[in-house]
């Protein structure tokens, strides 16, 4: 038994979906932050599976710089969200309201 591309894209689907899901549900800044992580993930997984069906390296090097920049991305995210704290003393979506007034 081999693992085909419908495998691949399947977990890919999945994982996304569970991704999704967890940004519309949950109210904890890090719970959403960690959702939106794993769909850059699922994404990632199926470049990389319909890199490896087509037999090229395109969507390796692509998922490279992808990578590099969520390497980024999370250092950021991370530092607003410290801030965020820091400042309200909460990571609560429904207690950060300063926007709304």
């Amino acid at each position: 038994m081999s693992v085909t591309l419908n495998d691949y894209l399947l977990v890919s689907v999945l994982m996304f979906v569970v991704g999704f899901f967890g940004v519309l549900m949950r109210r904890n800044t890090l719970i959403v932050y960690m959702c939106l992580e794993l769909m850059l993930v699922a994404a990632t997984l199926a470049l990389v599976a319909f890199s490896r069906y087509n037999q090229t390296m395109d969507g390796n090097v692509f998922v490279f710089f992808i990578l590099t920049v969520a390497a980024a991305e999370v250092a950021v995210g991370l530092a607003i969200i410290v801030a965020l704290f820091r400042r309200r003393h909460t990571v609560q979506l429904d207690e950060l309201n300063a926007l709304k007034n």
